[in-house]
């Protein structure tokens, strides 16, 4: 499908900028995120929280619609490469609105250290190791019954972690992993000519070059990409006995080649593994609102895998 039309109006937003590194630093940068339709998140029961970690509290937010029925619950990890990001950010706050109000879902969603100063891998896994046994072990207090993780980006990449992590150290996985667009190799795998050909379509400045990649990983690792083990990029690891996963990628993102390659090892290993291609959009788009039809459908996807 070609691009969303409400992506492509905001593309000569873009125009002038050298990087994505400095429409951040723009004032322009505001009208960029600004939804493209207006957008009324719902109001839920939220409560601020903080969970022991071994690198001190983790701050997690949770967001319910009930006092507490064996309902659902999600760990919800935002993006943003690693070093961005936080609790009120759309991609966390949004998202986790609107999956309380739909689907009934606890959503707690997490606050982990981001990879800035000092802070390198495993610190952020450790934090959403933490996160995710916290939840495990006070399901009963929190009212919840089947718990799965998730996240978007590196919120991904996490989430997998975290669960293989659980999985090998504690020998408990979550129920479910629901992986939007996310990163879980340190380095590219090779893009097919079809996904090269769509990117053309979309201005230089929202793409996802391997130097990009590379140097994003070499910052959450502290060090060059050959120290990255299973748990900090999944894509290396050994899936065998992953709980079922569904995989949502964007039709135009670089990073898409991630997803898809990932699924494929999923399989190979025997998971249940779901993968979906998101029409028309691009990187991120769980920012966006949930009354384009694309974003409401994979907040559906997600819904039905947890």
């Amino acid at each position: 499908m070609p691009v969303h039309p409400l992506l492509v109006a905001k593309f000569p937003l873009l125009e002038g900028f050298p990087s994505f590194g400095a429409l951040l630093a723009d004032p322009a940068f505001a009208e960029f995120e600004r939804p493209p339709v207006p957008d009324d998140p719902p109001a839920v029961s939220t409560t601020d929280v903080q969970v022991p970690g071994p690198h001190g509290p983790v701050p997690v937010r949770i967001y319910r619609t009930g006092t507490g029925d064996g309902s659902p619950c999600l760990v919800w990890l935002h993006g943003g490469a690693f070093r961005m990001g936080d609790l009120d950010m759309r991609e966390a706050d949004r998202v986790a609105r609107e999956l309380a109000h739909r689907a009934g879902i606890v959503v707690v969603s997490v606050d982990y250290r981001l990879a800035v100063g000092r802070v390198r891998y495993p610190v952020p896994h450790d934090d959403v190791v933490a996160a995710l046994r916290w939840v495990r072990d006070h399901a009963a207090d929190l009212g919840v019954g089947r718990i799965s993780a998730g996240g978007a980006s590196a919120g991904g990449n996490l989430s997998a972690g975290a669960a293989l992590r659980l999985r090998d150290d504690d020998g408990w996985l979550p129920a479910a992993l629901a992986l939007v667009y996310p990163v879980l190799h340190p380095q590219l795998p090779p893009a097919p000519a079809s996904l090269a050909a769509r990117m053309a379509e979309i201005p230089k400045i929202l793409h996802f070059p391997p130097a990009a990649v590379r140097e994003t990983t070499e910052n959450y690792l502290g060090g060059p990409v050959s120290l990255a083990d299973g748990y900090a990029m999944p894509g290396l690891a050994v899936l065998e006995g992953l709980c079922p996963t569904l995989v949502l990628t964007a039709e135009y993102d670089d990073l898409r080649v991630s997803g898809q390659v990932f699924a494929g090892q999923l399989a190979e290993a025997g998971v249940d593994v779901r993968h979906v291609v998101v029409p028309s959009m691009l990187h991120g788009f769980l920012n966006l609102p949930p009354a384009i039809d694309e974003v409401g459908r994979a907040v559906d996807l997600i819904i039905e895998t947890v």
